[in-house]
């Protein structure tokens, strides 16, 4: 039965009472949910939830909330873990290199490996969580966090190492990447949001303070945007740009990534240009959920250049009336959800011409 619960959703509800006294069995129910529930929009003409493409952050527990308030931490073990892996997965070239950073971040690593000793698989446990009475640490692998943060899908991100001196190219590099993204096809852009979303965690990590919580929840938010159902290709331009400029950012010595205002105003609009790019090739594919991660990426890092308090620049150079002042796509007809608005106050982009150095060193049915 399907209830009406509100002008945007409906509600499934189903008897879990047998005859026979034996419990119903309940695994792997929800994508059975969903298809109950398209059935549902298609026969009372509503309008279609987004399909289950099995890319939403997975939430920890109950059990697990319980848990880090008995302990009096402000978050769960496997949120603590989800986002130190996937930061660790953005910035490592190699499977060593990987690993390594795990356990510089204080993570207890634990390999697996195949018949013939390769390495196919890890898990990682945060110090202090343990269970059976204290007994033996709580073990999460990579998929278990998060399907992209499985072994195989890590070493997808590895990407040769750039020079340092490079970074003085990331802004300019980024805004090229949008450009391509906005024409990339269906495989092609999801790789390029993919290291899109690696090239957040890697300048969230390395973005001054003034700017740096915003720069986290942006990276936070489109963390969702980063992940799309399907096919994919690793082998893009845009793909290849943003993954240089996110080991610039990370090779760079810090002294480099302190060029100002300015600087960190340039990086951060190259960023908007980027994501701008990323919501409106993700709304043209009708990925709903992501097209909402992706905005809400975007008004973030607007709200962090509003935060530089860096001053307007007075004239373009020559060099950057070349590059597009703005990136669009086309979308399909769609009926998704309307994208949030820009947050106001944004201060215009400053000239592409000059290379300062970066300082930046959630469908419905009704």
């Amino acid at each position: 039965m399907a209830v009406r619960h509100a002008d945007d959703h409906i509600h499934l509800v189903a008897t879990l009472a047998r005859q026979d006294g034996r419990h119903p069995r309940t695994r792997g129910d929800i994508p059975h949910m969903h298809t109950a529930a398209r059935a549902f929009e298609t026969a009372w003409d509503l309008q279609p939830m987004s399909l289950l493409d099995r890319t939403a952050r997975r939430a920890p527990v109950t059990g697990e909330r319980e848990k880090a308030a008995r302990r009096g931490l402000p978050e769960t073990a496997r949120e603590s873990l989800q986002r130190t892996v996937r930061e660790a997965a953005a910035r490592a070239t190699t499977t060593n290199d990987f690993l390594t950073r795990l356990r510089d971040a204080g993570l207890r690593v634990r390999e697996h490996h195949d018949d013939n000793g390769a390495l196919d698989g890890y898990a990682v446990a945060l110090p202090g969580d343990r269970a059976d009475h204290g007994t033996r640490p709580v073990w999460f692998s990579g998929r278990t966090l998060a399907y992209d943060l499985s072994l195989p899908r890590v070493r997808e991100r590895f990407h040769p190492a750039v020079a340092p001196a490079d970074l003085a190219l990331a802004h300019t590099r980024i805004r090229e990447a949008a450009a391509l993204l906005a024409r990339a096809g269906r495989a092609e852009g999801a790789g390029d949001v993919a290291a899109l979303g690696d090239l957040l965690m890697v300048a969230a990590a390395t973005s001054p303070t003034v700017v740096r919580d915003q720069v986290r929840a942006a990276a936070a938010a489109f963390e969702q945007a980063s992940r799309t159902p399907g096919t994919r290709t690793l082998h893009g331009t845009a793909r290849a740009h943003f993954k240089a400029s996110a080991q610039a950012l990370e090779h760079a010595p810090r002294t480099a990534r302190g060029g100002g205002a300015p600087a960190v105003l340039n990086l951060l609009i190259a960023l908007v240009e980027a994501v701008e790019a990323a919501t409106a090739w993700h709304r043209a594919q009708h990925h709903h959920a992501q097209t909402r991660a992706a905005a809400q990426a975007a008004a973030l890092l607007r709200e962090a250049a509003t935060l530089t308090g860096a001053p307007p620049p007075t004239r373009p150079s020559r060099a950057s009336r070349s590059v597009p002042r703005t990136v669009r796509v086309t979308p399909a007809p769609t009926r998704g959800p309307v994208v949030a608005p820009p947050v106001a106050g944004v201060p215009p982009r400053p000239p592409t011409g000059t290379h300062p150095g970066p300082g930046l060193g959630p469908g419905r049915s009704r």
